[in-house]
């Protein structure tokens, strides 16, 4: 049965609020990813495998993240000019049907009627809603997720743990994941080192900091790491959706308002970006794992804005009743197929996919080697490469099996 759960946004903007429904049945999905950090070395955390002498010891691991952390953890609010509706009365005289009398007449009535009316009188800024992220530059940029950031036609302002406040733009949304970069202008500010994600492990203890309801800025919470490589489909109230693949999934306690702040590891580095929870649930939290946080990154301070990979296929995950269904030969890898709609093709005309000769009904059983089984997604492989990068796939094509090079392109648009 399909489990609902929620992106953690606080507020009222309209069309923001985000549902969430875990993968239990397969959905045709295209290829699109996040490019792959430059090769600059990884940094890697041994926290996951270090032993605390004492409760104590862990206790101070947990607070000297916390301290090392809090100063680059910030709280967004959303602002909006809204119309300021004020009621008044007018008077008036009911109609006389004897026409005076002793009244004298309708305008000599000492009957009169207060009838209330409304109108508008000026506009006022009002918090409309508010999430969370971190600065990942000592110039002031910041991360968060996209869905705190969505709307043009409101102000945001970003404050510090120690109250101060700075007018912030956004610089970039990602058109795929659910990030987005934010600016403030800054020098020589406390910014969040990024650990290596490939390093986690279940049960490794993760730290959550934000702005929970709104309303109390860097609130912290701590638990370990549920599970890994999750896939989940985000669609919001107005019929769009993105899957989001290979999240994390957490037991600490994320509450709405956490949107785009940090999940770190012991040492104080940012692990993911808290993004999801389960509602009607015992703390199912979900986190953008940080190698996203680096293509985003890169791409936005080597051209501005946040470029995407892509093959352009539409695509569904082989299943045991798949395979039995359609007397396929194998049970993993992903079957190129259109969608639902006449318009939704099953290979994009002009895409990388297209040129490289990809049909539909071909299965996709390896990338560069690797099986497509378990968690190990299509998308999620796309994800960790750049445009420009050739990769090698391993299709079953008309009952036989065969490799083919193709170069990823630009996600359009």
């Amino acid at each position: 049965m399909n489990k609902t759960i929620y992106n953690i946004l606080s507020g009222a903007l309209g069309g923001v609020l985000v549902f969430i429904i875990l993968l239990n049945s397969p959905k045709a999905a295209g290829l699109f990813g996040v490019r792959e950090r430059e090769a600059s070395g990884p940094v890697n955390s041994q926290t996951a495998n270090r032993d605390y002498a004492s409760p104590v010891d862990f206790e101070s691991a947990v607070i000297n993240s916390v301290e090392k952390a809090n100063p680059a953890v910030v709280s967004i609010v959303v602002t909006k000019d809204v119309p300021i509706i004020e009621r008044y009365y007018e008077e008036s005289t009911p109609f006389n049907p004897f026409g005076g009398g002793i009244f004298g007449g309708d305008q000599f009535s000492p009957f009169r009627l207060r009838v209330p009316q409304y109108r508008q009188n000026g506009t006022e800024k009002r918090e409309v809603g508010g999430g969370s992220g971190f600065m990942v530059t000592n110039d002031g940029m910041i991360i968060t997720n996209r869905h705190v950031v969505a709307n043009d036609d409101v102000e945001y302002t970003v404050f510090t743990n120690d109250g101060t406040s700075y007018d912030a733009q956004v610089v970039a949304r990602d058109p795929i994941n659910d990030l987005a970069v934010i600016k403030i202008e800054g020098s020589e500010l406390t910014y969040l080192e990024l650990a290596d994600s490939d390093t986690l492990k279940v049960g490794q203890t993760v730290i959550a900091i934000g702005n929970a309801l709104a309303e109390f800025r860097n609130t912290v919470s701590v638990g370990v790491i549920s599970g890994l490589s999750r896939s989940i489909v985000a669609g919001s109230g107005n019929g769009q959706s993105e899957q989001l693949n290979e999240v994390i999934q957490t037991d600490a306690a994320i509450n709405p308002g956490n949107s785009g702040g940090p999940l770190l590891n012991l040492e104080g580095k940012v692990v993911g970006v808290n993004v999801a929870v389960a509602l009607e649930s015992e703390n199912i939290g979900f986190a953008l794992p940080v190698e996203l946080v680096r293509g985003v990154l890169d791409s936005v301070k080597e051209t501005g804005r946040i470029v995407r990979p892509y093959i352009g296929v539409r695509y569904v995950p082989i299943t045991q009743a798949i395979m039995e269904a359609n007397n396929l030969t194998v049970d993993y890898g992903v079957l190129v197929l259109r969608g639902d709609n006449v318009e939704e093709l099953a290979v994009l005309p002009g895409s990388p996919a297209d040129k490289a000769g990809l049909r539909e009904g071909d299965i996709i059983l390896e990338v560069d080697g690797k099986k497509l089984a378990g968690q190990n997604s299509l998308a999620g492989e796309i994800g960790k490469r750049k445009v420009g990068d050739t990769i090698s796939l391993k299709l079953l094509s008309k009952g036989e099996e065969k490799e083919i090079k193709v170069k990823l392109g630009q996600l359009p648009g």
